[in-house]
């Protein structure tokens, strides 16, 4: 009796000490990120010209992920959002505070935890995720479809539970069921249901993305996503696709890359509208190993389709929208006749620094008429692993046609920014 009492208190006592080792042996992180965004945008809404948007935010966040205990993980992380000086921008929230007469910056103030889940890896080569967590599927800024908006202040997060399981060899089996989005517009955004700046999705969705990387010449990725929003009908879609993406050296210092991807997109839940559309990518390019201060030349053509019938037209309603169809964000809604983008990148890293040039021409793709062109640039460099500086441009011309005669798509914009970031 005193033998066995003994042995329980001991168990006890190491299992308590692994529980404190599990909670005070994990790692915290850190990030700052300080950002000016000037905006001269052409748009009259009402006939009324848009004043200049002059915005100084500032996003930190802190973050903590535990030590295992019994196979178990937890990670939380919070974010705030801030405007520090300039605040002459419309937030894009509709508030009574989101100053409409001034172009928008979606940057509005908040404080929210962007991540709290609870993980588990109890089960052989998989991981379990359940609660509050950021769900993407490819490495930024290549979110097309499941992205967390990264490039502003605030970012998108589901509360979801979610599986990644490499059981199989050289591939990568995820899962995740989706019911709640938490988007950037924050909880306090006065959209209403429907509308372009809803606060949150009230999601019923399944999210399915399988990698295999065994092939010499590249990777293959095939995905299923059902998206369906209760509070966003037209958002609630199926969308179906395959895509492979690589490299093939050609000289000791030259590679060629290349994509190739195809999507089909069906209307899904309560969706009214009967949406049959196609998504269509392809990008060939190469880079360039060189000597000296000049360490490397990207240089790439892309071609992207998303297909439209002057009703329905494919949407990403999840995506890194940003990243697409230029850095204005004239075209984060496909608008209804679709589009055709064709566009140049040009990346070359140089003194330690990383410029960035894209150059599009983006029509319509029921009817061909053309939107407009739009001219990207990108430097940036970062000391000692931990900071980072930016400097980025965008000036988008618009076409005005008989066809783009109204709304965004033809009026002029352009925006610069200015950053600093900090991350441990």
């Amino acid at each position: 009796m005193t033998i066995s009492l003994g042995m329980l208190m001991l168990g006890n006592a190491r299992a308590e000490d692994a529980f404190w080792n599990a909670l005070t042996g994990g790692k915290f992180d850190f990030s700052a990120r300080y950002r000016f965004e000037h905006v001269d945008d052409d748009l009259a809404p009402g006939g009324v010209p848009l004043k200049d948007a002059k915005a100084s935010t500032i996003r930190t966040t802190l973050g903590y992920k535990t030590g295992k205990f019994f196979d178990f993980d937890a990670r939380l992380l919070i974010q705030d959002v801030r405007a520090v000086g300039l605040d002459d921008f419309n937030d894009a929230t509709g508030r009574p505070n989101a100053k409409t007469q001034y172009a928008v910056v979606a940057d509005p103030s908040d404080t929210d935890f962007i991540e709290g889940y609870l993980g588990f890896s109890g089960i052989p080569n998989t991981y379990v995720k359940a609660g509050r967590q950021i769900i993407t599927y490819r490495d930024a800024p290549h979110h097309r479809y499941m992205g967390t908006v990264l490039w502003r202040q605030n970012w998108q997060n589901h509360d979801a539970i979610s599986f990644t399981n490499t059981s199989l060899p050289d591939t990568t089996i995820n899962y995740a069921y989706s019911w709640y989005v938490n988007r950037i517009f924050t909880d306090e955004s006065a959209g209403a249901a429907n509308s372009a700046n809803v606060a949150n999705f009230d999601s019923d969705s399944h999210f399915i993305n399988i990698k295999y990387a065994g092939l010499p010449f590249g990777q293959l990725e095939g995905y299923v996503y059902l998206l369906d929003f209760e509070n966003s009908l037209a958002n609630s879609v199926a969308t179906y696709g395959l895509r492979l993406n690589g490299g093939i050296p050609l000289t000791d210092t030259i590679k060629g890359i290349y994509t190739a991807e195809y999507a089909k997109q069906d209307d899904y839940g309560d969706n009214p509208a009967s949406v049959d559309e196609d998504y269509i990518l392809g990008e060939l390019g190469a880079v360039f190993k060189l000597a000296g201060p000049v360490e490397s030349v990207m240089l790439k053509f892309s071609y992207e389709q998303l297909s439209g019938n002057g009703t329905s037209s494919f949407q990403t309603p999840l995506a890194t929208g940003h990243a697409f169809q230029g850095w204005t964000d004239r075209f984060l809604v496909t608008p209804a006749n679709g589009i055709e983008d064709y566009y140049l990148t040009a990346v070359v890293s140089a003194f330690g620094a990383k410029f960035i040039a894209e150059y599009h021409d983006i029509n319509s793709d029921n009817r061909s008429y053309n939107f407009g062109r739009e001219l990207d640039l990108l430097l940036t460099k970062t000391f000692y692993k931990h900071y980072t500086l930016g400097l980025k441009y965008g000036a988008y011309d618009a076409d005005k046609n008989a066809f783009n005669a109204v709304g965004p798509t033809a009026a002029d914009v352009s925006k610069f920014w200015g950053w600093v970031e900090v991350k441990f």
